[in-house]
């Protein structure tokens, strides 16, 4: 069992690099129901995407991640990915802490709209969106995108499309996002 991080120490959030590739893959092989992808996934990722990824660590090593992108043409809209918190960091807002952080980085370029796709057993993922929907003050949809049928023989349940906006982002914090 591993140990559970100590509610007052803080977690740094930084944007990924290419080395972070193979951590990323083994955190989320500690996160079901996260689909795990292949390491050169997670490469490209960080590769060519930082800006829209954001990373929380200290100093025993990755604590959790958001990989994201901007959907071709949508410039106003931020694509969450996955979003994974170690088991040892859990139950301590670090999800909702990355979320509003990379809104907050992203100011040059800011986003007005958040979308994902969450399946419908993913309580944690869907709280999660909720929460960062009633924190922006933005209404929160849900609409059909992938039905289960898609994915072919794999048995994934369907992702439907949840999307958050418009909203206001936040504010850069100086403090705590580079």
């Amino acid at each position: 069992m591993t140990a559970r991080l100590p509610p007052d120490r803080r977690a740094r959030l930084r944007p990924p690099d290419r080395a972070d590739g193979p951590a990323l893959r083994d955190l989320v092989a500690r996160c079901p129901p996260l689909d795990l992808n292949s390491v050169y996934l997670y490469l490209l990722l960080t590769e060519h995407f930082p800006d829209t990824c954001i990373l929380a660590e200290d100093d025993e090593g990755l604590l959790g991640m958001v990989t994201g992108y901007r959907p071709p043409g949508r410039d106003d809209t931020l694509f969450v990915w996955q979003v994974a918190v170690d088991p040892r960091a859990r139950g301590r807002g670090l999800g909702l802490d990355m979320l509003l952080g990379l809104l907050s980085r992203c100011a040059r370029h800011p986003a007005h709209w958040i979308e994902t796709t969450v399946g419908p057993g993913n309580r944690a993922s869907r709280a999660l969106f909720s929460r960062l929907a009633a924190r922006l003050g933005a209404p929160l949809g849900e609409t059909a995108l992938f039905d289960a049928a898609l994915f072919g023989a794999d048995a994934h349940e369907a992702e439907p499309l949840l999307r958050i906006g418009p909203f206001t982002p936040p504010a850069p914090d100086a403090d705590r996002i580079p």
